[in-house]
């Protein structure tokens, strides 16, 4: 099932009684990880109501092809280029026939033809129909498009009948749902990432930070939502948009950052990784109003944040640490010294005072080391680099 975690799964419905299942896939595939967005014809209406479907999935549900509002949110094209999976159960012997021949005239049945997703159904309908010669040739050209088939089962009807037509129980179909999806480097792991600056202020107008613009994090958040992770971004103040399929909090001083990142460690994660340049120091006091200048020098007294890192590092049920080290001299040093010091993992590291590494850049080139070893990813651009990380991380992580 982990290969459902962060999977989209477009959930069409049709009009047969078996339709009272769909409430319980929805909330089966969401067990597994899987965000669920449903879609539901005329006919499944009759059986069940789109709201109890909207209360299971959390999301307003799909019913009309020319739906202004739902046009102006998500309309049909932006959802079916949204679905990783469409999975229509029940499919009804009527809407197998519409598959077949292309047909466009449902909301549901237009998805079907705009969508680059791979498409399954679950034959549902009486044993008669499904043995008919028609319903039997529909699903042949069905097939010949690469749809799957999950099933149907055999045993009594609602009909009273006894053979082959019974919708697969939910608990098989989300089963067969993850079969679909290959198993990637990190299917099923809790990736926790902090990425970003934080912001130490010093009155209501003033505050000390760094130049840190969150790239590297949010490439790296991405990249381990692709390896197939559940990814929680705590993020500092940054103008970046949120990566697709993943969760962002954000925050903005080093003590929110830290609250934050212990709530989710302490609920349980697999794996921290530490890209946030967080403030070191922060001031002893916050000035109530903003601090006039004055004859003479401005002294402030600054206290010393809390390390994130190395109290990850040191929780009783600790994850996977991976710290960052951005230097400006003696780079590989105070890296294997934050490794050792704080009993990491791995440290990444880089060299920031050049201009075209680094903060605020597109490009980035680390050397990333652990206990016993190192590997030089050399100067790439910053996603790419990211890829080649996560890709190194979940080897250690597996060892």
């Amino acid at each position: 099932m982990e290969r459902l975690v962060n999977k989209r799964i477009l959930l069409g419905v049709t009009g047969g009684i078996a339709a009272y299942k769909s409430a319980d896939l929805v909330r089966r595939l969401q067990n597994a990880g899987a965000e669920v967005r449903v879609v539901m014809t005329a006919g499944a209406q009759e059986f069940i109501t789109p709201l109890t479907m909207q209360a299971l999935s959390g999301h307003p549900v799909h019913t009309d092809l020319l739906d202004p509002k739902a046009e102006a949110g998500m309309g049909h094209i932006e959802l079916a280029r949204w679905a990783d999976l469409v999975l229509i159960a029940p499919a009804t012997a009527s809407f197998m026939a519409r598959m077949a021949h292309g047909h466009g005239n449902d909301l549901l049945s237009t998805l079907c033809l705009a969508t680059g997703a791979p498409i399954a159904i679950a034959p549902a309908m009486n044993q008669q129909m499904w043995a008919d010669p028609a319903t039997q040739k529909n699903l042949l050209i069905i097939q010949e498009k690469n749809v799957r088939v999950f099933g149907p089962a055999a045993g009594s009807q609602a009909c009273g009948d006894v053979g082959l037509g019974r919708m697969v129980e939910p608990e098989q179909l989300v089963q067969m749902a993850a079969d679909m999806f290959e198993h990637r480097a990190l299917t099923g792991c809790h990736v926790v990432i902090t990425a970003g600056p934080t912001r130490e202020a010093l009155d209501p107008v003033r505050y000390i930070t760094n130049q840190s613009s969150g790239k590297m994090g949010y490439a790296i958040a991405e990249a381990a939502a692709e390896a197939g992770a559940r990814v929680t971004l705590i993020s500092g103040p940054v103008s970046l948009p949120t990566p697709n399929r993943v969760h962002r909090i954000d925050v903005i001083s080093a003590l929110e950052m830290y609250d934050a990142t212990m709530a989710v460690v302490d609920a349980g994660c697999d794996i921290f990784i530490a890209t946030a340049a967080v403030a070191d120091y922060r001031p002893a006091e916050l000035s109530e109003h903003k601090i006039k200048k004055a004859d003479g020098d401005l002294v402030l007294t600054l206290v010393k944040n809390p390390d994130i890192v190395a109290t990850v590092a040191a929780h009783p049920q600790r994850p996977f640490t991976v710290g960052f080290a951005a230097e400006t001299r003696d780079v590989l040093t105070y890296a294997q010294g934050k490794l050792e010091n704080k009993r990491l993992d791995m440290v990444a590291t880089n060299d920031v005072s050049g201009p075209n590494v680094g903060f605020n850049s597109d490009n980035n080139a680390l050397t990333v080391i652990w206990q016993g070893g190192h590997k030089v990813l050399p100067l790439a651009a910053k996603r790419q680099l990211a890829n080649q990380l996560m890709e190194l991380i979940a080897i250690r992580y597996k060892r």
